[in-house]
């Protein structure tokens, strides 16, 4: 109910403020090849998020990098489309019925994806809001010790590996065994991360350089309304595929940078209706790639 309340309350506000016509007519005067440069640009990291579930769970997955991009297309249109991130559960479903990949192994995966997507979102911030706030200087200082966090992450998994190895118990088994679903070979958290930070460099650049293309937006301020805007996903409560709090991000990230609060609303609604196309069209395409072949089961991991 409240994702439709926020939903209406975009459609009332812009109709009120700019006007659906004046808001889409932008539209016409978009050079083709622009809107075909970010469609293929949004399509390239959709494949370097298939590549990091594809490389994560390599020893499911091996030769059947079509079906996992399937499973990420898929996987990103339901949670891009339903309500409270409940899209996050296609995953688990979507690993174990293509790869036999259980929901021990496939849920804190998702979880580590999802702590380096929020880890970068936060680093790319800082490098763009530290200079008008806290100094550049001061800000590259942080923005390199918060680069540090996923390595202590990951050897901080390593360090209660061995401490619960001492024990046993049902939860003490049940920790570890989700705690070896975490990358456990230093090669395989850089290649996981190098995936994530790829994926988020050329998508903010992709959703901020499209925010320009709508209004008069200085790159760099755009840049923080597209890191704000996808900031809205960890929020409990989205309007109907994300419309209304996506929005508000993007609006919340460019008014206190002088822009006008019409602009930027006009800006990011048609910023959100590129991302829900671009997830239409990739979702419908997906349904092109191969399933998993009845004939070549994959090998099933029983750890």
């Amino acid at each position: 109910m409240v994702g439709t309340v926020l939903l209406l309350g975009l459609l009332l506000a812009v109709e009120t403020w700019i006007g659906w016509s004046a808001l889409l007519r932008p539209w016409l005067n978009l050079a083709p090849e622009y809107l075909a440069a970010g469609i293929i640009l949004i399509f390239l990291t959709y494949g370097l998020r298939a590549l990091r579930v594809y490389d994560y769970f390599l020893a499911d997955t091996r030769g059947h990098f079509a079906v996992c991009l399937r499973l990420s297309l898929q996987h990103n249109l339901l949670n891009n489309l339903l309500p409270m991130r409940s899209g996050e559960l296609a995953f688990p479903v979507l690993m174990s019925r293509c790869f036999s990949v259980p929901v021990i192994r496939s849920v804190p995966g998702l979880l580590w994806f999802r702590f380096l997507d929020l880890h970068t979102l936060i680093a790319f911030a800082l490098m763009v809001v530290s200079e008008p706030f806290i100094g550049q200087m001061l800000g590259v200082v942080l923005a390199l010790l918060w680069m540090s966090v996923p390595w202590l992450a990951f050897k901080l998994t390593a360090f209660w590996q061995i401490r619960l190895a001492r024990h046993s118990g049902r939860v003490s088994n049940f920790v570890q065994r989700i705690l070896k679903s975490l990358p456990q070979q230093s090669r395989l958290f850089w290649r996981s991360w190098l995936w994530t930070l790829l994926n988020w460099a050329i998508k903010l650049a992709v959703f901020a350089w499209i925010l320009t293309l709508f209004s008069k937006i200085p790159l760099s301020t755009a840049w923080i309304g597209a890191t704000l805007g996808d900031f809205t996903s960890v929020l409990p409560i989205h309007g109907v595929a994300g419309a209304g709090t996506y929005e508000a991000g993007i609006v919340a990230g460019l008014v206190p940078f002088g822009i006008d609060p019409a602009e930027a609303l006009q800006a990011a609604v048609n910023l959100h209706l590129f991302v829900l196309g671009c997830t239409l069209l990739s979702g419908a395409l997906s349904l092109l790639l191969p399933t998993l072949p009845a004939s070549s089961p994959v090998e099933i991991n029983h750890d």
